[in-house]
């Protein structure tokens, strides 16, 4: 028998049993749907935190306290303002260090209050982590040396503090302080990971270890002068800071960064596409059930056939060739279904959703591969039978 006559015998016995045929199916749809549709999520989750992590600025170089573990919370720094003018000298250019500390905190304005996240910055903070301003101006180095109280909202927090007038001259209340707002900064967007960015308040450095209490500073960014220098620096970064030893602080690239995160998530991904694989294997089993069945109701039919001269390796093919149609039409339905409702949740949801070429041809390959592998037995029992007990079938 040909392939082509195989298959047309094959897609006429799924025909005649439609109904039969979609409920065998549907594991298959809804497994394929799962897989296209996780996948797209993990793909979308990795490619924003890497989006978040490169906008931070190119060529960065940043010193944290303590060694890095993303599953437990920051150590206590022991950083201070002398650390970072030593790491600016270093360096031989100042105006490329920055450091942070960081709290939350409520800021007030009128009757209205927004819990933001504050961080008290230098002044070079802008230059070397990428942010932009709306309007206003950002505080000068004077206001960091002097710890004036002067700050700069978040777009959301200008927004929602003061909706119908300017801020800029305004004065907001934050920890029973008074700040005088100088400058908004452009709105960058949302983020489903970490803290929304257009809810920040920047305040000088100074101006926030004063309203803490505190003399620390939780992080210091280094902008190399390009992708090559980055390990010279990085060297000198560490000699500077030769007073702490080698365990109580680390100097991460962007690169590392996304490359840790980037595979803890790809984990995730495939982690949760082997959890969407049980229904396609589920589906399987269903497959492979009905074609037992269908075999022991076409036995009559197939003992006729091999009397009429069809050899084993015939009918085997049109069994297997009806699995395969079987799992491979409920592959490209729950394909289409999956990547339909990737762009639904990527358009109305604040999941953000990628569908990758890997996720789709896997989706496809492994439903039909389950039609291959769960069709086989049914498909050489039917080419084995004996015409002459097959024709005696009741």
């Amino acid at each position: 028998m040909r392939l082509a006559e195989a298959l047309r015998v094959a897609l006429q016995a799924v025909v005649a049993n439609r109904l039969r045929a979609a409920l065998t199916t549907l594991g298959v749809i809804i497994g394929v749907l799962a897989v296209v549709l996780l996948v797209a999520i993990g793909q979308g989750a990795r490619q924003e935190i890497t989006g978040a992590i490169e906008g931070l600025g190119s060529n960065l170089l940043i010193v944290v306290p303590g060694d890095v573990d993303f599953s437990q919370a920051p150590p206590r720094s022991d950083f201070r303002l002398a650390d970072v003018d030593r790491v600016g000298r270093a360096i031989g250019d100042p105006g490329r260090v920055s450091a942070q500390v960081a709290s939350g905190d409520n800021v007030r304005a009128g009757g209205a209050s927004v819990f933001t996240t504050l961080f008290g910055i230098t002044e070079t903070y802008p230059e070397v982590v990428t942010r932009e301003l709306d309007r206003g101006q950002l505080f000068s180095i004077s206001d960091v040396v002097t710890a004036r109280r002067v700050a700069v909202l978040g777009a959301k927090v200008a927004a929602e503090l003061f909706p119908d007038t300017d801020p800029l001259g305004k004065t907001v209340t934050i920890g029973g302080l008074r700040f005088r707002v100088v400058g908004v900064l452009a709105s960058v967007g949302a983020s489903l990971f970490g803290p929304d960015r257009d809810e920040q308040v920047l305040v000088p450095i100074t101006a926030a270890q004063r309203l803490l209490g505190t003399q620390r500073v939780d992080a210091m960014f280094v902008k190399a002068r390009s992708t090559d220098t980055i390990p010279d620096e990085a060297e000198r970064v560490r000699e500077a800071l030769s007073r702490f030893e080698e365990d109580e602080f680390s100097i991460l690239t962007q690169e590392e960064i996304i490359g840790v995160v980037g595979d803890i998530l790809q984990l995730l991904t495939f982690v949760l596409a082997a959890i969407a694989g049980i229904s396609l294997l589920v589906g399987g089993v269903g497959v492979s059930n009905i074609m037992l069945v269908s075999v022991s109701e076409r036995t009559r039919e197939i003992g006729l056939r091999k009397a009429l001269g069809a050899r084993t390796r015939d009918i085997t093919l049109q069994f297997l060739l009806e699995a395969v149609v079987l799992t491979g039409s409920g592959g490209l339905i729950g394909l289409a279904a999956g990547i339909g409702l990737a762009r639904l949740v990527d358009a109305f949801a604040p999941v953000p959703a990628v569908i990758t070429g890997w996720s789709v041809a896997l989706a496809l390959g492994v439903s039909i591969g389950v039609g291959v592998f769960f069709g086989v037995w049914p498909a050489r029992r039917a080419g084995k039978l004996d015409p002459v007990v097959a024709l005696r079938h009741e």
